[in-house]
């Protein structure tokens, strides 16, 4: 090659680690010129995203595009954090359409479609990479949920589903004994588990009857043998089965064919069901007291 750059195949291998994202300096640290950048963006090559950040081919990217868009605009050290990051880790699913990325305190950067965290600093133990992309750890976004306001049975939901997946105790106690916005609200939570006293089946079963309570509806009976297996909820005069399940715990091949198996035998049975998940319990109690009105056939 003689030390030649095939543009084209700079760019095509940039964007293939950056769900189709690339950066004007990217490109120039791999050996383009401005012009040949330029050339591209004039051709519709390249898409503009925000200034120095481009979509490769096509405009439309999806949510790994949009994030990595979104850090690349905002320079080194940027990091995609908050709402945005919980989302990347699968703790806590959102459909925001502004992007969350901390930042350093210097500069005004201000970009359509980001909201920008400035912070004195984030420490390495704080920051890590998800498929390369700069994010902040599983820890420190569970902090920060705790901080921008998250509470109660939406905070507990959150460290349910990193406990179980991704969040080190340690890194989470190190955090906490920092003193920063959130500690008190995330320490409470944390409390149960020391103590031994957090039972996410538990709860489940008391939020389910506490929706039944506030909107009139029978209580069921719960973890009953219904078609061979036990059940969460059961209304034995309709008849109707409620399963309920956590969103993460239920994500691998082994559980999904377990729950089909469980749904097939219902079927089988000639017994109605439902099955919802915990965050829709704990997020959307409107959505599930209406599908349980209509199943139980109250009005």
């Amino acid at each position: 090659m003689g030390g030649r750059v095939d543009p084209d195949r700079a760019i095509a291998e940039i964007a293939a680690r950056q769900s189709g994202v690339v950066a004007r300096r990217q490109l120039v640290v791999a050996g383009l010129s401005h012009r040949q950048i330029d050339r591209r963006v004039e051709s519709g090559r390249l898409h503009v995203l925000f200034r120095g950040v481009y979509a490769v081919g096509h405009r439309i990217v999806g949510a790994a595009g949009r994030w990595w868009a979104a850090v690349l605009a905002c320079g080194d050290g940027a990091v995609l954090s908050h709402v945005s990051a919980a989302h990347a880790w699968q703790l806590r699913p959102s459909e925001a359409a502004v992007v969350d990325v901390s930042v350093g305190r210097s500069g005004r950067l201000r970009r359509p479609g980001l909201r920008l965290h400035r912070r004195r600093s984030l420490s390495a133990a704080e920051v890590t990479v998800l498929d390369g992309l700069p994010i902040t750890t599983p820890a420190r976004t569970v902090l920060d949920l705790a901080a921008g306001g998250l509470r109660g049975a939406k905070l507990e939901a959150v460290v349910d589903v990193a406990v179980h997946e991704r969040l080190d105790f340690g890194d989470l106690e190190r955090l906490l004994r920092s003193r920063q916005p959130g500690t008190t609200a995330l320490r409470e939570v944390l409390g149960r588990y020391a103590a031994g006293s957090v039972d996410v089946r538990s709860r489940l079963e008391r939020l389910c009857v506490v929706l039944c309570d506030s909107a009139g509806l029978p209580r069921p009976s719960m973890n009953v043998v219904v078609a061979g297996r036990v059940r969460d909820f059961f209304w034995a005069d309709v008849p109707l089965v409620v399963e309920a399940d956590s969103f993460r715990w239920h994500r691998s091949p082994a559980r999904l064919s377990e729950d089909r198996e469980r749904d097939v035998s219902l079927t089988l049975a000639g017994i109605p069901f439902l099955r919802f998940s915990y965050e829709q319990v704990v997020d959307r109690p409107a959505y599930v007291i209406g599908a349980l009105r209509a199943a139980l056939g109250s009005t």
